[in-house]
């Protein structure tokens, strides 16, 4: 799923070609993708760009007339800029947006349709869609630690959480916590200070640099291959690969459809943490700490 950094950029790219353009039209390729019926998606045509932003990781797109576009791409939705002679990607495209300057492709892959398109219509409207989490970015360190130790869950939950922090997931949580060095499944109520600041400042340096990276990456280009699995990244999506830090082999936890990776050695003190179904399955068999693996 697109998280912050991902978000910017994109965002950033938009700024540069939609912005001060005239929307000329809407097309609907999927009607599950349009979540809301009042107003029409018609009111929007004809109408001028003229902010853009984010909420979470969702994408508003403002419109002439208090008119918002709310895009969320959740895990497989991507965006495309499409030039005059390009065609709209067969299949897993769901809605075109036809500006002035160009066209705007919204894509899924996979069968399961989950991005979502809504249109709001004033400030009022628009605010249903904030779920109240800090920005990260722009928050100070007592600030960051009041927002953490408001309800007692584990690290990760907690930056995961839209009404704790805004715009982190499961890809960016990862790299976090490993910059932390802190384990995932800590209690947010049991950081001591020290602990809290180390994770306050490894939220910022890595949402930072990750954005910084995309931004270079993109190089003015609108970004393509946006994925939740990057090479450079330390833990995410690594599991059984060498921790860049230590060498030990990145570890996971797996639960329902999110996989958390992480690094023994660098964040639990050598103890493998315990996954519900295969914990449970070997038992007694269940390595507890990184040297029973090696």
């Amino acid at each position: 799923m697109p998280e912050l950094p991902d978000i910017v950029v994109y965002l950033e790219a938009l700024e540069q070609r939609i912005v001060g353009a005239t929307l000329a039209r809407v097309r609907l390729l999927n009607p599950f993708l349009l979540r809301t019926v009042s107003p029409p998606i018609t009111a929007v045509e004809g109408k001028r760009v003229e902010t853009l932003r984010r909420i979470g990781k969702r994408i508003v797109i403002g419109l002439e007339g208090e008119l918002f576009l709310v895009l969320h791409l959740m895990i497989a939705g991507r965006l495309r800029w499409l030039g005059p002679r390009d065609k709209p990607p067969a299949r897993i495209a769901l809605a075109l947006f036809e500006f002035t300057t160009g066209v705007l492709a919204l894509t899924e892959a996979g069968s399961k349709r989950r991005a979502s398109l809504h249109l709001a219509q004033g400030e009022q409207a628009l605010a249903q869609f904030d779920a109240g989490g800090l920005e990260p970015l722009e928050c100070d360190l007592a600030g960051f630690a009041q927002r953490l130790t408001r309800e007692n869950h584990t690290l990760k939950r907690a930056l995961t959480d839209p009404r704790l922090f805004s715009g982190i997931g499961n890809a960016y949580s990862d790299e976090i916590l490993h910059r932390a060095k802190l384990s995932p499944v800590a209690l947010t109520g049991a950081l001591s200070a020290e602990q809290t600041e180390r994770l306050y400042l490894a939220t910022r340096a890595t949402l930072t640099d990750w954005t910084q990276r995309l931004r270079c990456g993109a190089r003015a280009a609108f970004p393509e291959k946006v994925t939740a699995f990057r090479e450079g990244m330390a833990v995410h999506g690594r599991f059984g690969q060498p921790c860049p830090v230590c060498g030990a082999l990145v570890q996971r936890i797996v639960y329902a459809e999110n996989e958390t990776n992480y690094c023994a050695r660098c964040q639990t003190g050598g103890r493998i943490l315990a996954d519900r179904a295969l914990s449970r399955l070997l038992k007694a068999s269940w390595p507890r700490n990184i040297d029973e693996l090696e």
